[in-house]
């Protein structure tokens, strides 16, 4: 079909799909953040470091958190250092390549940073994750 020269037509842009698609990254998102939220609910003052990085988000991964009073946290729930040796054994023999993060706090007695650090070692992690913040970024 031709035109008339100096007739313009107008173009329209459908905006459903554009919607769908911004509300579905909204739920993505939303959901997303909210698995890992337990872990960071806890009101642990991390130490600062200046080669801090974010924390991995490799499947599985288990976050051990240490109050300053030095009890042991995982998943939201207190556990003894006899328990956590058993949660972290059964954990390395299901996954070889097993995960762990330890989140102490920054006034907790480093002793108690080495007993679960023992534990990770004892049962079979060897490279266990010490969390921080970047320096300044207090949390």
């Amino acid at each position: 079909m031709i035109r008339p020269s100096g007739t313009i037509g107008s173009v329209s842009i459908e905006l459903t799909p554009i919607i769908d698609m911004v509300f579905l990254l909204l739920v993505f998102f939303l959901v997303a953040t909210t698995f890992h939220q337990t872990e960071r609910e806890m009101q642990i003052a991390l130490p600062e470091a200046s080669s801090a990085g974010p924390i991995s988000t490799v499947l599985r991964e288990i976050i051990i958190n240490v109050d300053d009073q030095g009890q042991i946290f995982v998943s939201g729930s207190r556990i003894d250092a006899g328990d956590l040796g058993v949660l972290i054994s059964r954990a390395v023999a299901d996954n070889s390549q097993q995960k762990v993060t330890v989140r102490g706090d920054r006034r907790t007695a480093y002793a108690n940073i080495a007993l679960v650090l023992d534990l990770c070692k004892a049962n079979g992690i060897q490279t266990p994750f010490l969390d921080t913040v970047p320096v300044g970024g207090g949390s």
